[in-house]
């Protein structure tokens, strides 16, 4: 992968792209239910979520797509890492509730390079890998808030 030092202007029209993409209404509700109500806890969670209908299944794949590709602007040069991963806490996010499922899916479930290209940016990026940390936690309090919160009517 290809890591630029400095952010171009390009860099930054990019990630102001990416920004303005994320607001989308249907995009922005996806992100919503992944974030605050999505925690899966093993591979069959997955699994059943992706074989279903419904709404659910496409917002995971809305979003799990959608920071994929942000990823995959990074591995192939297009967009610099720090740039991204500064912006982007919320792709982090997204690894973080599935780090650990990623590897029993793929193939399996969703197709073999499933979030390859988020995994290989973290993997490459001390800054990511240090973001992700912080990322982690995120992810336990949203799941203890989620798990606490009275049903909604």
């Amino acid at each position: 992968m290809s890591h630029q030092s400095i952010p171009t202007y390009d860099d930054a029209h990019l990630v102001l792209k990416l920004y303005e993409l994320r607001r989308e209404k249907k995009l922005r509700a996806a992100r919503e239910w992944f974030v605050g109500k999505f925690f899966p806890d093993s591979a069959a969670d997955i699994e059943t979520l992706y074989r279903s209908p419904g709404v659910e299944s496409v917002y995971f794949r809305m979003v799990t797509s959608y920071w994929d590709m942000a990823a995959s602007f990074v591995v192939r040069g297009v967009l610099n890492p720090d740039l991204l991963i500064d912006s982007a806490g919320e792709m982090l996010v997204v690894w973080a509730k599935l780090e650990n499922l990623v590897s029993q899916i793929r193939g399996k479930t969703v197709a073999p390079a499933f979030l390859a290209s988020l995994q290989r940016l973290i993997e490459s990026s001390d800054h990511a890998r240090q973001r992700l940390a912080a990322a982690r936690q995120t992810v336990a309090r949203l799941r203890e808030r989620a798990r606490t919160a009275p049903p909604s009517p």
